[in-house]
């Protein structure tokens, strides 16, 4: 790639703390950056500096030469940097107004403000990383657990790569094969080849089938697993999401229908990060508002991964809970029987009738639950890992697919490689098997960037965070 626009943008996140870095990435990055930044002794200087270097001085503005900051300046030049340009990046005092002052002083010596991602495009176009090792440097960013940054490293140190790169070789070898004995029948001949081909068919198919099939944990590892507490007005929902938060996130009032939205917060329960949703409680309302929580409270559950259904154990307990919790019987759940602490012997009566009934529901695991005495979190925990613990990688070569993107290009490709099954099962012309794997090859291309349109590149780059 070529590309004359040297561009910059600071890299850290934008708040008070003990450093912020402002990233330069461009052929003229060294020189820009050397007309603000001098020594001691007031020279400039970085232009006579050892590459891959981390050098002292101050940062210099244009108008009238005040020091603006102490800084620190690593130089990394071509090829050898993230972009594969010269890059240099300035390590200053990380006050938001410091380093703004630096980046505008960047800017006015002839650097242009860089677009989200763009240093990631560039190191992607100069042949530093292939499509998706970019990807997972935004996945690594946003990783929300240890399994969903070990996912991420194996992503980015090209794992999936390489096993697309496998298969697009394999598919290859048989396109070329194919074609050769087309045009030279007389030297290469396809007796016994749909044979071959058809072993080596059901090895791709497979191969892809289970990259497919990861996609489910992947998303939970990178996006959590959606979780939405579900019930009745004044069960304790909002009570138990500050409970597993560890902080009042949600307001709690005796009054029914306080919770009239979706609220949404992470929260990491041993190695698995649960996105809990709390809802408005359901129930028949006239109230506007809260009749629209409770829309958007069924809308959440339908989405879910995992539901909660809460059931206030304390209060009188009706067909209603029983109902609720029948409402989504294809989705994962847990009856939390919450308010245990405040259970009398009456009440424990009449809850021997509940869970009688709620027993043979679903089938859901139910725990006797309180956020005041911490009753059931152990056995909830123990629940949520069994349900989805059980597929999440466990050492650094399994692959796991966890970008969307990915997962419709490999269904893709699987359609082309049973397009070519069918083809040989109703004994069709060789040339159609070509067609057909040059299909499956194009939509592996696109996961890593070989056969991918500007439009689609420049789409998923603006995703990633400014800087990076």
């Amino acid at each position: 790639m070529i590309n004359n626009e040297t561009i910059a943008a600071i890299a850290t996140a934008l708040s008070e703390s003990g450093i912020g870095i402002i990233r330069v990435s461009g052929p003229d990055a060294v020189n820009i950056v050397n007309k603000i930044f001098f020594n001691k002794a007031g020279k400039q200087f970085l232009l006579s500096v050892a590459s891959h270097t981390i050098n002292y001085g101050f940062i210099h503005s244009l108008d009238d030469e005040s020091i603006i900051d102490e800084c620190l300046v690593s130089v990394m030049l071509a090829p050898k940097s993230f972009t594969g340009e010269n890059t240099v990046e300035i390590n200053c005092h990380g006050g938001v107004y410091v380093i703004k002052r630096v980046l505008l002083e960047v800017l006015k010596a002839g650097a242009r403000m860089a677009e989200p991602g763009e240093f990631s495009k560039r190191a992607f176009l100069n042949g530093r990383l292939d499509l998706s090792e970019a990807e997972a440097v935004m996945d690594v960013i946003s990783s929300k657990s240890e399994s969903s940054l070990k996912a991420s490293l194996n992503q980015l140190s090209g794992s999936i790569s390489k096993k697309i790169k496998e298969l697009r070789a394999a598919i290859l070898y048989e396109i070329a094969f194919i074609e050769s004995a087309l045009d030279d029948p007389e030297h290469i001949s396809l007796d016994g080849y749909n044979d071959r081909l058809s072993e080596a068919l059901n090895g791709w198919i497979l191969e892809v089938n289970k990259l497919i099939d990861s996609n489910k944990n992947g998303r939970y590892l990178r996006d959590g697993i959606s979780t939405v507490l579900l019930g009745k007005p004044n069960a304790g929902k909002s009570s138990i999401m500050n409970f597993l938060l560890g902080n009042d996130r949600a307001i709690v009032t005796e009054i029914a229908g306080t919770t009239r939205d979706t609220l949404e917060e992470y929260v990491k329960i041993d190695d698995v990060s649960l996105k809990l949703i709390d809802t408005a409680g359901i129930r028949e309302t006239e109230n506007t508002v809260e009749a629209i929580g409770v829309e958007r409270a069924r809308e959440a559950a339908q989405n879910a991964d995992l539901i909660l259904y809460v059931v206030d154990v304390s209060s009188d307990i009706s067909h209603k809970d029983i109902e609720l919790i029948k409402m989504f019987p294809d989705k994962k759940g847990i009856v939390i029987l919450n308010k245990n602490d405040l259970i009398n012997n009456d009440a424990a009566k009449d809850n021997n009738i509940l869970l009688s009934l709620v027993d043979n529901v679903n089938g859901y695991p139910i725990i006797n639950f309180s956020t005041v005495t911490g009753t059931g979190f152990d056995e909830l925990r123990n629940i949520i890992n069994d349900m989805f613990c059980s597929g999440l990688i466990k050492n650094s070569d399994q692959i796991v697919i966890t970008n969307i993107r990915h997962k419709e290009c490999l269904e893709d490709c699987l359609t082309g490689l049973m397009n070519v099954r069918n083809s040989i099962d109703n004994d069709m012309e060789e040339d159609f098997y070509s067609i057909d794997l040059m299909d499956a090859y194009s939509s592996l291309g696109k996961i890593i960037g070989e056969e991918i349109e500007d439009d689609l590149a420049t789409e998923i780059f603006s995703k990633f965070c400014l800087g990076k």
